[in-house]
């Protein structure tokens, strides 16, 4: 009897290790089925790491099959997890109306010296066809204490009225933003500041002669890497510098998966780099499930799935039918 005690007290005292691998789909908005474009950061207060998401109005069925109107008017969904795995909805962010708008798209998460930075793309109104009339699209800063109070920072300069999902990182002393600019024929530039809000561009061309969205750079194996949505998988570009780009031939989650859920390309990434690996955060369109075949409107749910990053030779690769058992690491305090 004492040594089955002191077995349990010894079980007790270590720590705890998630044993489930992530489910599939990894997670999906309990409200309007529409969760896309993650962004996730650690809470430091509360030890938990924060998704923050676009929350489409993917239940919405308009007469005309056309309408984009269910990807507008779109609030920042949340939802909350210990290890990266098993998330818990906590609803939507409280995002002030004052400078931003009724469309919300791509939240791009940052956190440094105890303030957390959200880029948004802020989209003026609800607009029923891509590239209708009066559709601008802006990119706005906020910061947050605590990630619920989100105070107005500045709207981006960027020299058009048509851009989309940010993507920061910090280089040397020095921060970098890349996004989407669609008057530029949707290519990715990227400018750069020295205090997160004064803004100039980082040379004169894009980072990649083609068209992609929803870039996400980080900094992992010796090496700047940026995954970027090219709505025909992923592409993958590297970097010594941040500044001049490789474009690796090979694209990630462009062939569609096997298990339930996970049967589209994988579209808009985020990327966290946890306890030396690296974890790749996507969605995907439902519309090859077999409840697709029954409602025409049901391609339109996303839903959030992950997987790990694997890097040999300079060449990174994914296998998105691998199961992840061993999630994210929380930074030390």
């Amino acid at each position: 009897m004492k040594l089955q005690v002191l077995a349990l007290a010894c079980a007790l005292a270590l720590p705890a290790v998630s044993q489930a691998a992530a489910p599939k789909p990894l997670y999906r908005d309990p409200v309007t089925d529409g969760a896309a474009d993650v962004s996730i950061v650690f809470d430091k207060a509360h030890r938990e790491w924060v998704m923050f998401y676009t929350n489409r109005r993917a239940t919405m069925k308009s007469p005309d099959p056309k309408d984009v109107a269910w990807v507008h008017a779109t609030p920042i969904g949340m939802a909350t997890s210990r290890d990266g795995l098993a998330w818990t909805y906590k609803g939507v962010a409280k995002i002030p109306a004052a400078c931003t708008g009724q469309t919300l798209w791509a939240p791009e998460l940052y956190a440094e010296g105890g303030v957390y930075h959200m880029w948004l793309t802020v989209v003026p109104g609800v607009f029923h066809r891509w590239g209708e009339a009066g559709a601008t699209a802006r990119i706005v800063h906020l910061t947050s204490k605590d990630l619920k109070a989100w105070t107005c920072g500045d709207r981006l300069d960027l020299g058009s009225d048509r851009v989309i999902d940010a993507s920061v990182a910090k280089v040397g002393g020095r921060y970098r933003l890349w996004y989407k600019d669609e008057h530029r024929g949707s290519r990715i530039v990227a400018v750069e500041s020295p205090d997160l809000v004064h803004w100039t561009p980082l040379g004169d061309k894009p980072v990649v002669d083609m068209a992609a969205e929803g870039p996400k750079v980080f900094r992992w194996k010796d090496a700047w890497w940026m995954v970027a949505d090219a709505w025909k998988g992923l592409i993958v570009l590297r970097s010594d510098d941040a500044a001049t780009w490789t474009l690796q031939p090979a694209r990630l989650l462009e062939q569609p998966g096997t298990q339930a859920t996970d049967t589209g390309m994988g579209q808009h990434p985020d990327v966290v780099v946890s306890g030396g690996r690296a974890f790749l955060y996507y969605f995907v369109h439902q519309s090859h499930e077999p409840q697709a075949k029954a409602d025409p409107y049901y391609g339109q749910r996303t839903v959030i799935q992950v997987a790990e990053l694997k890097e040999a030779g300079g060449v990174l690769s994914v296998d998105r039918e691998a199961p992840v058992e061993q999630g994210l690491v929380a930074p030390a305090r």
